[in-house]
């Protein structure tokens, strides 16, 4: 069994494990845990859904830009040619290409976190569903990572926008931001992420939708949050 660090152990002992904080508190406890001397930690949320991702009307996907950004550096891939290529450099695109991007993730180049792709181009993406498929890294129209205007997919996906996707068990977990925000832009933050996910409400959902919702930082412990704080808002 893995021990507690002192740190850890700390922290702890600061938080009622029983206890439902509202969001503002919660989020003071969890910048005060904050504690990486290294690294600005990442501020992550976990909802707990009362769905089965397994039934195609009970899937929570979607994509949200969040307020005030993640804090994070997004390594962008864009499949485009000509004045759509140009157009996604412009605005900041990481790696643009066609023929010669796909044979680079054929070889194991993937070195970026967020691809986007005309749709012309999907004839040749499509080839390679295996490898960015398994990855998350799939373009799709529903997402806006599929889309004529290149430009401000790029630019959503330098700003701030981050996808959500519930897991097997029904959890969605997210970086919201950084630990170095002050309260207020991660709060915002939260109630954008929150309101994104009550609205991504599948039609299968039955009974309570969202059972639970905790926040935490990269090294810090779990905090369960009051959903009222988040409902109001929301």
């Amino acid at each position: 069994m893995v021990q507690a660090t002192k740190k850890m152990k700390a922290a702890l002992e600061k938080i009622d494990r029983n206890k439902n904080y509202a969001l503002e508190e919660a989020l003071k406890l969890i910048k005060d845990n904050a504690g990486a001397r290294k690294f600005d930690e990442t501020v992550e949320i976990a909802i707990n859904l009362n769905v089965d991702p397994r039934h195609a009307d009970q899937q929570v996907r979607g994509m949200i830009s969040l307020p005030n950004g993640t804090g994070s550096t997004v390594r962008v891939a864009v499949f485009a040619r000509d004045d759509k290529a140009k157009a996604a450099k412009a605005a900041g695109a990481d790696i643009v290409g066609a023929e010669d991007l796909a044979e680079k993730i054929q070889a194991g180049e993937i070195n970026f976190d967020r691809c986007i792709a005309t749709p012309d181009m999907m004839v040749l993406v499509g080839k390679l569903g295996k490898i960015l498929g398994t990855k998350g890294l799939m373009p799709n129209p529903k997402l806006g990572t599929v889309t004529p205007d290149v430009e401000k997919a790029v630019k959503d996906a330098k700003g701030g926008a981050i996808e959500f996707r519930a897991e097997k068990a029904g959890i969605i977990h997210a970086g919201v931001g950084k630990a170095s925000f002050d309260e207020k832009k991660l709060a915002e933050n939260v109630r954008a992420f929150y309101a994104a996910i009550v609205k991504a409400k599948p039609a299968g959902a039955k009974g309570t939708y969202v059972k639970k919702v905790s926040l935490t930082s990269t090294m810090g412990p779990g905090v369960k949050i009051d959903l009222s704080s988040l409902t109001e808002a929301a």
